[in-house]
């Protein structure tokens, strides 16, 4: 049930500091929301001006996430709950990001099982004192959502790992995905308790939920929603091995704004969203778009920070200077090399390891004055490979430290069991670098963390005899495999797998000059304090705010089945072109003019046989023997085709290659466009496009008498489209000084003489109609590409000006629901043909209803 507007404010009773450290707000430019055309329940439609809700109620964001940033415990004697926030989750930290009054619910799991007799009692506590709703997956559900499809299946592709044979992974398990799909619908059900949809925002969090903003648009087609992935997105040739990986595409898809942590991750979800389902993106005034269905979709590449009041405190917390006193005292002459990582095969901490001994094998005046101290995470998930990845690591520190320990001295120091924030706090201060070798990880806050506690403050300087305002310097040797590797500009970048490089890096690393590393630390830390948590967080809803600004301004219709549906959004003036309409006006009207595109309207697009059916060249010759109709064919297509494949038809206009060639019936003589004479451009383009095809595979060359056209539809989609860009580029080079156009359609690239338009045809045809006083009272144009819509646009124009005493009714109509300069759409080309056999229809009984009064005469005399 959706919590009603007046009761909103219950959710805002829960008050005090939510976190006990201080917050790191940063300030950005705020985008208001606009409000436009506002959604009725029923999916109806109403003036927005008599309840505009988005500027003056209280927008809620509701924070979604697969567990609840809360620690929960359960006292064995009372049987009571109780609840505390988890001050180390990211998804409480990112608060600082919204203003100070804003609302803010949290949608997740619990980290632990409750009983269903007390769910709702447990829900209600969450909901009044912590401003969280709970989502309660049974433990068979939960098992085969997270550590099936999501650990098993999800986690593993996205970090590159294929399951070439049942010992590399777990073959595609569909009870899994059914599981996942499950658990989603649970996680949406539950924001739908809790969203005004017209004022709400909603941000999803991470793989694990990526089919949430289907189920979530499918109830509220306006929904604002925005999605993050806190995971790498693997490239085009690992993502599609995924049985459901369109349905995962176009679920994300659905979101308003989708987040990703580098321009790397951002550009292979790009590419699957191209490979996969044919969608092309450009950039918007510095924004990525991808427009679908009408809607556009806003890509963002921001990685996420550290919150620098939670590690400030941990800094001054009297913990952590004891802790780094002790540390100091233990590894007393020594440089300490500190890694911090979770156990799990991704993490490289053997390739680490295997690094160290590579440099002390070289460097013996280095043994026993270097020491790596590997603190490890407890592992998220269970299985063979976390303990293979394990044993692994023992062995190699085991081997590493037979060889080259002593007495007192151990060059490898592992710390596997739960270490406190304090205390990892102290070694990220005392060691002189830090290594993160994985070999792939979304982002890793490891080296941010590092920095800035390298950076110190007064209790920590005090603790380590630290004179306060001294310089400070850090050393970071990152994997180039981790998210956080390219804002690190003044890390030594490795690829892990090179186990002497990683080795040579660290040498670099504890023998740079003071100075190179005081510089590197200050470049370093100037980012991550003023790229924190809550700069992500806060450009984050800015940019959700302006992805959403155009919802109320389109009617929106949803298609599609299951995991197949998506939103169409269109002017609210757009509208399916109904053939009863036509017909009616059509019978009004007594001089018509009707325009047709070609290809994609009277013949479908992907049609093998080019020709025209019998039923178009039947249907075409009905309307052409209308005296009162005048019908023109406008297509990119040649001449000699044209004329061919419409021989039979004697009245029918034909305007080819875009209407450098006209003629107004089979009769008449092909008349040529006055603007274009001089082709000597051909002589330059055609070798630079031969250039192009004999390096594109599946590419070709059209030649038309007026142009020239480069097709790559059967090329690879990345390569072609990459190709097609240069090429463009490389035709307005060569032809910048020659009276020609160079133009990108759908997979082709085409060289024309400029003024040369389908929308000239029309205009052309309209203006002849009109000074040879056979004025038009309806006008019919109807196409499906780019350059129809220069058609669209030429008779609203010319049907409008001056010299016309009354205005014709004109049906402007696209094939596809699209966006349009037309104001009508038909579904398909089988929609085309039935509207104008109806028209043809229409002027078939029109003529025998004329001709049935004269043969009544003719009786009678």
């Amino acid at each position: 049930m959706m919590v009603s507007r007046s009761c909103i404010s219950l959710l805002d009773l829960a008050s005090g500091d939510m976190l006990n450290f201080p917050q790191t707000p940063t300030k950005l430019p705020r985008v208001l929301t606009v409000p436009g055309i506002i959604a009725d329940e029923d999916g109806g439609l109403h003036d927005g001006d008599t309840d505009v809700h988005s500027s003056q109620s209280q927008e809620k964001k509701i924070i979604v996430a697969n567990f609840l940033p809360l620690h929960a415990q359960k006292d064995l004697e009372s049987g009571r709950w109780t609840f505390s926030f988890d001050e180390d989750s990211l998804q409480l930290q990112l608060k600082d990001g919204f203003s100070s009054d804003a609302s803010v619910v949290y949608v997740g799991s619990l980290k632990v099982d409750v009983d269903s007799s007390e769910q709702e009692e447990v829900s209600r506590k969450l909901l009044e004192e912590f401003n969280c709703v709970p989502t309660f997956l049974t433990p068979e559900l939960q098992n085969k959502f997270y550590h099936g499809f999501c650990k098993q299946h999800l986690w593993p592709l996205f970090h590159y790992m294929l399951p070439i044979c049942p010992d590399y992974g777990n073959r595609f398990d569909r009870s899994l995905w059914q599981a996942y799909l499950s658990a989603n619908k649970i996680f949406a059900d539950k924001v739908m308790e809790v969203i005004n949809p017209e004022d709400d925002y909603v941000w999803v969090h991470d793989y694990h939920l990526m089919v949430l903003p289907t189920f979530l648009r499918k109830r509220f087609n306006r929904v604002k929603l925005g999605f993050f992935l806190h995971s790498p997105f693997p490239s085009s040739e690992i993502y599609r091995t995924l049985p459901v990986r369109d349905e995962i595409l176009r679920a994300l898809l659905n979101a308003d704004l989708i987040g990703f942590h580098t321009f790397d991750y951002a550009r292979h979800f790009l590419s699957c969203c191209s490979r996969m389902l044919g969608l092309d993106y450009e950039s918007k005034r510095g924004y990525i778009g991808l427009d679908y269905f009408g809607r556009t979709v806003y890509i963002k590449i921001l990685p996420v920070g550290v919150h620098m009041g939670r590690l400030q405190y941990a800094l001054g917390h009297p913990s952590s200077s004891t802790k780094i006193k002790e540390i100091q005292e233990q590894f007393k002459g020594k440089t300490v090399i500190v890694g911090v990582d979770d156990m799990d095969i991704f993490k490289g901490i053997s390739l680490k390891i295997s690094a160290l001994e590579q440099l002390l094998q070289q460097r013996p005046g280095l043994r026993g004055k270097l020491v790596l101290v590997q603190i490890i995470n407890p592992a998220r998930s269970t299985g063979k490979d976390v303990q293979e990845a394990k044993r692994e690591t023992y062995e190699s520190t085991r081997r590493v430290n037979d060889t080259f320990g002593f007495p007192g001295y151990e060059p490898v120091i592992l710390i596997d069991r739960p270490v406190s924030f304090y205390e990892k706090a102290a070694y990220y201060a005392l060691a002189e670098c830090c290594i993160v070798n994985a070999v792939r990880d979304g982002m890793n806050l490891v080296p941010y963390k590092y920095i800035v506690c390298r950076h110190g403050a007064p209790k920590m300087d005090e603790a380590l005899k630290i004179a306060s305002g001294s310089p400070r310097s850090s050393m970071l040797v990152v994997s180039e495999f981790i998210g956080c590797s390219p804002s690190l500009s003044g890390a030594i970048r490795v690829n892990p797998w090179d186990i002497d490089a990683v080795a040579n890096a660290l040498n670099i690393a504890i023998s740079m000059p003071d100075l190179e590393k005081q510089l590197r630390h200050e470049k370093h830390y100037r980012y991550v304090s003023s790229h924190d948590v809550a700069y992500w967080a806060q450009s984050f809803m800015q940019d959700l705010e302006r992805a959403c600004r155009d919802h109320y301004s389109k009617r929106c219709w949803g298609i599609g089945f299951g995991m197949s549906f998506r939103i169409l959004a269109l002017s609210p003036s757009f509208r399916k072109l109904s053939i009863d309409l036509l017909i009616s006006a059509y019978k009004k009207t007594s001089r018509r003019a009707i325009f047709l595109d070609y290809d994609g309207t009277v013949v479908p697009q992907m049609s093998i046989v080019k020709s025209p059916s019998p039923e178009v060249i039947s249907v075409l010759n009905n309307l052409c023997s209308d005296p009162q109709n005048t019908v023109f064919i406008v297509s990119g297509r040649g001449k000699n085709s044209l004329s061919d494949w419409f021989a039979q038809i004697e009245n029918l206009g034909i305007a080819a290659e875009h209407g450098y060639f006209v003629r107004w019936s089979s009769k008449s003589n092909w008349e040529t466009s006055p603007v274009a004479s001089d082709f000597d451009w051909k002589r330059m383009a055609e070798p630079v496009m031969k250039l192009y095809t004999e390096a594109t595979d599946g590419s070709y060359i059209e030649t038309k008498e007026s142009a020239l056209v480069w097709h790559h539809q059967d090329a690879d989609p990345n390569f072609g489209s990459c190709q097609a860009k240069e090429l463009l580029d490389h035709l307005e080079n060569v032809l910048a000084n020659e009276p020609v156009v160079v133009k990108r359609g759908q997979q082709i690239v085409e060289v024309k003489p400029q003024g040369i338009t389908k929308g000239l045809v029309a205009e052309k045809v309209l203006s002849t109609m009109i000074i040879e006083g056979k004025l038009p009272d309806f006008v019919l144009c109807i196409g499906d590409d780019r350059s129809d819509e220069d058609m669209f646009e030429s008779i609203l124009n010319t049907a409008y000006s001056s010299s016309v005493s009354s205005a014709p009714e004109i049906f402007a109509c696209t094939v596809g629901q699209k966006p349009s300069k037309a104001r009508y759409y038909l579904d398909d080309t089988a929609d085309v043909l039935t509207l104008l056999q109806g028209l043809a229809g229409a002027s078939s009984l029109k003529s025998r209803s004329c001709a049935e009064p004269e043969v009544a005469f003719e009786n009678i005399v």
